[in-house]
C-alpha cells in the first residue's frame, strides 16, 4: 500500500460540489497520529470522440498549520474577482447555447478571399 493511500484511509467528513464537467471533493481525513487535514480534489470529465470518457484528478493537501493563511488568501482572491468582475459569469462558453461563431466567419472570410483572388479587374479602355 502506498503512503498516500495509508494517509487517506480515514475519511472523517466530506462535501461535494458539482460544477458542470468538474466536481470538487472536500474531505477531512485523519493521519496515523489521528490529526486532521483536508484534501481538495478537482475531478474533470473528458469525453473522447468515440463516446468513452475519462477523469483527470488534481488534489491539494491542506494541513492545519496552513488553514488561516490559506483561508485569508482565498477570501482575498475571491473578493478581488467579485469586486472587479461581479458575480455574473461573462464567459460565452458557460452559456448553454454557446456556438463558436468565429469558425463560420473564418469559412466565409476564406470564401470571400478566394472569390476576390479569382476576379480580374478590366477597365473599359482595355477592351
Amino acid at each position: 500500500m502506498r503512503e498516500n493511500d495509508m494517509l487517506e484511509k480515514d475519511e472523517i467528513f466530506s462535501k461535494v460540489l458539482r460544477a458542470g464537467r468538474r466536481t470538487y471533493f472536500f474531505d477531512v481525513r485523519a493521519t496515523k497520529a489521528d490529526d486532521y487535514y483536508i484534501t481538495i480534489t478537482e475531478s474533470k470529465k473528458f469525453t473522447e470522440e468515440d463516446g468513452s470518457f475519462h477523469f483527470k484528478k488534481h488534489k491539494i493537501y491542506l494541513y492545519k498549520e496552513d488553514f488561516t493563511a490559506f483561508s485569508e488568501i482565498l477570501g482575498e482572491m475571491t473578493a478581488y474577482v467579485l469586486n472587479h468582475k461581479g458575480e455574473e459569469v461573462i464567459s460565452e462558453r458557460h452559456q448553454k447555447d454557446f456556438k463558436r461563431e468565429y469558425q463560420q466567419e473564418t469559412v466565409e472570410e476564406v470564401k470571400t478571399s478566394t472569390a476576390e483572388k479569382s476576379f480580374t479587374d478590366i477597365e473599359f479602355d482595355d477592351i
